[in-house]
């Protein structure tokens, strides 16, 4: 999902202001990657936060990665480069990578509509003559809501002893058991299907499909399923097969099953509560779990890409990747660098200042991954604990004010 701080409210509603004004209006001198590594550690005594990495990135070096606090407060283990979480919604531009492979391949193409590849019709039920196509889903504008089953219908802990805690009901998000665990195809059956057990007309927008920008992470988990359903390859393994392994991403995987998980950081409220360990039955929009060093491959090859030297797609579908596909907006007076809806590329983001990345929030996670292209520097950002006003203000705007100062 996007960003927010426990519990409830969006992170894009209050922070904003916040990155707007005490971050981008600055005007302090450059820091040195020393000076960096110096003001990050003593932002971290302040202990909000509980354990969070930091690096930066040319297309060709890692110029600075380090981790600060801890991954497990109890046993005062280190956080560090190497120290896995999953990513949120940042995961979702795997899945543009993906279809972009994909078209490659020539098992779809971005404007087919998505029925010509479900078993059942998707139809917007205010504009049922207008097709909802694969790029809509690309670009948020298919009109599809999370609406309020998001929340309730997604999240499954994976201990079931877990949900007799009080903190698995505290944490903003309903934590279900995996035995009432239904795929993901049957998850959008019943979210999206006329026949769906959940289904409603207000899963559904009343503009056209293609209209209108509408984040969706139902909408985004529907492009992977459609992905799987024109290869014939379920989408975790899509993604190791065209992404993971060719990047050498080997600590990156979609489940617990599939990484070390004694590196696994415990997650974090914003009281400091560990957060029982929790998947997604809509994996594909927020669910991959990498540590801060692949992380960094990951981004290195869409910087490389942009450049019209990456490997993983063609240059022209890079392009494709990287093209702006929303009306131009004006940039506002005072534009947040932060600010991922400004404008959609294939499931990637543009901010008013050009960077290009996206952000993601899911509960004791929160996640930055951008790069400038007119710099040529990317950054990431990785935390293990929910955020509240207090931690925003003592330390993720500081830590945001002195990766600023590093990268001007």
């Amino acid at each position: 999902m996007k960003l927010s701080f426990y519990p409830y409210q969006a992170f894009t509603s209050f922070t904003a202001i916040l990155f707007t004004i005490f971050v981008f209006g600055q005007k302090d001198l450059g820091l040195s990657m020393v000076e960096l590594e110096s003001e990050l550690s003593k932002i971290n005594e302040i202990g909000l936060i509980k354990g969070y990495g930091v690096a930066i990135f040319s297309k060709d070096s890692t110029l600075f990665a380090k981790g600060f606090g801890y991954s497990d407060v109890q046993n005062q283990s280190p956080y560090t480069r190497n120290s896995i979480q999953n990513i949120a919604s940042v995961s979702k531009t795997l899945i543009g990578i993906s279809l972009l492979k994909a078209q490659e391949m020539g098992k779809l193409n971005l404007d087919d509509p998505i029925n010509d590849y479900l078993d059942y019709d998707i139809i917007n039920p205010y504009h049922p003559e207008i097709p909802i196509r694969i790029r809509h889903l690309a670009t948020h504008t298919g009109t599809i809501l999370d609406t309020d089953l998001y929340d309730n219908k997604s999240y499954y802990a994976l201990n079931k002893e877990d949900l007799k805690l009080p903190v698995a009901k505290q944490i903003g998000e309903t934590l279900l058991s995996m035995d009432t665990k239904v795929s993901m195809a049957e998850y959008l059956k019943r979210f999206l299907s006329v026949d769906g057990s959940w289904y409603k007309k207000k899963n559904f927008l009343k503009s056209k499909p293609g209209a209108t920008y509408e984040y969706s992470n139902v909408g985004a988990t529907l492009a992977a399923h459609v992905l799987e359903k024109a290869t014939g390859v379920p989408y975790d393994e899509f993604t190791k097969t065209h992404i993971l392994e060719p990047l050498q991403m080997h600590a990156t995987g979609w489940s617990f099953e599939a990484i070390d998980k004694t590196k696994h950081s415990k997650l974090y409220t914003d009281k400091g509560e560990v957060i029982p360990h929790y998947a997604l039955v809509t994996y594909p929009d927020g669910g991959l779990l990498t540590d801060l060093d692949n992380f960094g491959l990951y981004l290195q090859e869409l910087m490389r890409g942009h450049a019209g030297e990456g490997t993983l797609l063609t240059t022209t579908s890079y392009n494709e990747l990287f093209t702006q596909q929303l009306p131009a907006k004006e940039v506002p007076e005072d534009p947040n660098r932060y600010d991922d809806e400004f404008n959609s590329g294939i499931f990637m983001a543009f901010t008013p200042l050009g960077w290009i990345g996206h952000t993601g929030g899911d509960p004791g996670v929160s996640t930055f991954m951008f790069f400038d292209p007119k710099n040529g520097l990317g950054h990431i950002v990785m935390l293990n604990t929910s955020l509240n006003r207090d931690s925003i203000n003592q330390q993720l705007i500081p830590i945001m004010k002195a990766i600023s100062k590093a990268l001007d």
